[in-house]
């Protein structure tokens, strides 16, 4: 039977109706081009300017400075994330290491035990992040920070961070606490001995010698206080430890596997469990290593489990993983601490 033309026309409009609103296939958006990098410089420069950081400080930081290939090389292998738990372990708590932090310890013990009661941080962990961030004094960064900043801001990956970053060292010059030839720091732009970010350099540097600079770079009364007033305002509190290690008995991998992990926070946040009352670690079956029983303490714990080894970690263990985002990282220091 032959359709009326009302009908047709009527089919017409609804099929163009139904076709105005189906979503238009998504068009793959190409990556913005980079400016050429004295473009993009100048208007670093510009920012720098209404930062109110002073033209005689930019000429002399600004001169001259091009990207560093090895930085970006660096940048793209990071031991924390290119090596397996265990391996990064043995690699950073070696024995030879272990012997240094406990001379170190027994030398400056007296200071940091000074430090830690100001600030109300276990002594033992400045010594274990002084030593693995800079070999115990041994490293406070080679690199010159600018262009090294300059690099990791102009490259896209991580850009608005390390601009930021880099208008942060600017205003390290324009306050005075160091001169240009002495901006030195890591491949990342990490800064002195205690391997600060200079936004972390401007919030948490301390001024422990009452020499009036925040010198990071040779005074170890200001590394250690800097350390420690870090680790303070980032939630360490005296007199409760970091965690354990933790034995799992058999048969028990399918029981923790299901306990919900954590949802929000950085990578490593995120291979956390919800914590948990300790009490209910017990109850799970969880041992302390040897196979004795978990103590008996009133303390919320999430666990970290990483190939054959698994950590139950307390609140003050948040505040290593505020300093470096990474188990692998916090962990080293958290036990290379308890072997002091």
């Amino acid at each position: 039977m032959r359709a009326s033309a009302g009908v047709v026309i009527l089919t017409l409009l609804f099929h163009a109706a139904a076709a105005a609103q189906e979503p238009a296939p998504l068009t793959p958006v190409p990556p913005i081009p980079l400016p050429p990098f004295n473009e993009w410089l100048a208007d670093l420069r510009a920012d720098a300017v209404a930062r109110g950081i002073r033209p005689e400080i930019l000429d002399a930081a600004l001169a001259n400075v091009q990207p560093v290939t090895q930085v970006l090389d660096r940048d793209r292998t990071q031991a924390e994330f290119t090596l397996d738990l265990s391996a990064y372990l043995n690699r950073r708590l070696a024995p030879a290491t272990v012997k240094m932090a406990r001379e170190m310890y027994a030398r400056h013990k007296a200071l940091v035990q000074r430090v830690g009661d100001t600030y109300a941080v276990d002594p033992r962990l400045l010594i274990a992040v002084w030593g693995l961030e800079s070999n115990f004094g041994r490293f406070a960064g080679v690199r010159p920070t600018i262009p090294t900043l300059a690099t990791l801001a102009y490259d896209p990956r991580r850009g608005p961070m390390f601009r930021n970053e880099l208008l942060n060292a600017l205003e390290i010059l324009n306050r005075g606490d160091i001169e240009l030839p002495r901006l030195r720091g890591s491949w990342a732009g990490a800064l002195g001995q205690p391997q600060f970010m200079p936004s972390s350099f401007l919030r948490y540097a301390q001024d422990f010698d009452g020499d009036g600079r925040r010198d990071i770079w040779t005074s170890l009364p200001d590394v250690f206080a800097s350390i420690a007033y870090y680790l303070q305002q980032h939630g360490w509190r005296k007199g409760t430890t970091w965690g354990r290690e933790v034995a799992i008995p058999p048969g028990l991998d399918s029981v923790l596997s299901g306990i919900p992990r954590r949802t929000e926070g950085c990578r490593a946040r995120r291979a956390m469990t919800i914590p948990r009352h300790l009490e209910e670690w017990r109850t799970l079956g969880l041992k302390a290593m040897g196979g004795g029983p978990l103590p008996r303490a009133d303390l919320a714990a999430s666990l970290i489990r990483d190939g054959g080894r698994a950590f139950l970690v307390y609140d003050n263990y948040e505040a290593l993983l505020d300093y470096n985002c990474a188990h692998s990282y916090a962990l080293s220091v958290a036990l290379l601490a308890d072997r002091l």
